[in-house]
C-alpha cells in the first residue's frame, strides 16, 4: 500500500503542472485588456506601453507562463494589477477564509447526508423513507443561490436566529462563537447539493448491506438490532461515505462560491468576482489554481483513507 500511496504522491507534480498550464492559457483567453482595464483613461497609449512592459505582457505567452510559474514560487503570485500589491496578500486570506467555510460545509453536509440516507435506508420502504426521498428529489432541483436566500429569510428576518451575512459581528468580540454563530447558515445553504447527493448514497449502500446473506446470518443468530446497525451495517458504509464525501468537494467548492456572494462571506470567490470584472489575471490566475490544487489534494487524501479502509491492501502492503 505504500508503493500505491508514493506512487500517488509521484503522479500528483505532472497534474498540477497541467492544471498551472490550462489555468493560465484559459485566463488569458479572454478578449479584456488587463492593463486598459486597471489603468486610468487619461493615459497615454506608449504609457501604457511601459506599464505593459514592466509586468511582461509585451513577452510570448510561454514566457509569461514562466515568469508566472516563477512568481508563484518566489513572489507570492505577483503584483495585482488592480490594487498594486502583492497577489498573496489578496488571494491567501481570502482562501483561507473560504477553507473556513468549505469546512464547515463538508461538516454540516456529511452529518447530514449520513443521517438522512441511513435512516432511509434502514427503514426502506415506508413512509419516512418516500418522505426522505421526495425531499432529496425536490432538494436537488433547487438552484443554491434561490436556496441561500430562503435560508438568510428564514432564520435571519423571519425567525432571527443568526446574523444575515458577514463572517464577524463588527460590535462583536469577534471570538469563536461569533464565527460559529456566522458559518451556520452559509454552511447549511453550501452543504446542500453535496448532502443530497451523500444521503442517496448512504441509503443504498445501507440497503445493500442490509439486504445481505451475512446480515441475515447474524440475525438468525440472535445478535441485536443495534449491533447489526453500529458495527456491521455502519462499518460496511464507511468507505462509501468516504469516497462520495472526496467526490462531493467540487460541489462544496462551486457551493461555496456562490455563497460567498449571498452572505457577504469575505471569500475567495468575492475576490475572483472582483478580480474577473477588473481583468485582474494575477488575482484571477493564483485564486483558481488554489481552487483547483485543494481539489486535487483533496481526491489524493480521499483515496488514500479508502486504501487505509481496505482489509486486502492494508495487510497486503502492496
Amino acid at each position: 500500500m505504500t508503493r500505491r500511496i508514493l506512487w500517488r504522491l509521484a503522479n500528483l507534480v505532472p497534474l498540477l503542472f497541467v492544471i498551472s498550464l490550462l489555468v493560465f492559457f484559459i485566463s488569458k483567453a479572454g478578449p479584456a485588456d488587463p492593463i486598459k482595464g486597471a489603468l486610468s483613461e487619461k493615459m497615454s497609449p506608449e504609457q501604457i506601453e511601459q506599464i505593459r512592459q514592466a509586468y511582461g505582457l509585451d513577452q510570448p505567452a510561454w514566457k509569461q507562463y514562466l515568469h508566472w510559474l516563477r512568481d508563484m514560487f518566489t513572489n507570492g503570485g505577483g503584483i495585482s494589477l488592480s490594487v498594486r500589491s502583492p497577489v498573496s496578500g489578496i488571494v491567501f486570506p481570502a482562501f483561507l477564509n473560504t477553507l473556513i467555510l468549505g469546512a464547515a460545509t463538508t461538516v454540516v453536509a456529511v452529518a447530514l447526508g449520513v443521517l438522512i440516507g441511513f435512516v432511509s435506508g434502514i427503514r426502506h420502504g415506508r413512509l419516512i423513507d418516500r418522505a426522505a426521498m421526495l425531499l432529496v428529489q425536490i432538494g436537488s432541483n433547487l438552484p443554491i443561490y434561490w436556496f441561500g436566500l430562503i435560508v438568510i429569510w428564514l432564520t435571519a428576518v423571519q425567525w432571527n436566529w443568526l446574523p444575515p451575512g458577514g463572517m464577524h459581528d463588527l460590535r462583536g468580540d469577534g471570538g469563536f462563537g461569533d464565527l460559529l454563530l456566522h458559518l451556520i447558515a452559509p454552511a447549511v445553504a453550501a452543504s446542500l447539493v453535496s448532502m443530497l447527493i451523500i444521503a442517496r448514497f448512504v441509503r443504498a449502500a445501507v440497503i445493500e448491506s442490509a439486504g445481505s446473506d451475512y446480515i441475515r446470518t447474524y440475525r438468525s443468530q440472535g445478535f441485536g438490532r443495534a449491533a447489526i446497525l453500529g458495527k456491521h451495517i455502519g462499518r460496511n458504509i464507511l468507505p462509501p461515505i468516504v469516497n462520495t464525501t472526496g467526490l462531493t468537494i467540487g460541489s462544496v467548492i462551486t457551493g461555496v462560491v456562490f455563497v460567498e456572494t449571498i452572505f457577504s462571506w469575505p471569500g475567495l470567490g468575492s475576490v475572483l468576482l472582483n478580480a474577473i470584472a477588473g481583468s485582474d489575471y494575477p488575482v484571477i490566475q493564483s485564486g483558481i489554481l488554489l481552487v483547483a490544487t485543494t481539489f486535487v489534494v483533496v481526491n489524493l487524501i480521499t483515496d488514500v483513507l479508502l486504501d487505509l479502509l481496505n482489509p486486502r491492501l492494508r495487510h497486503g502492503g502492496a
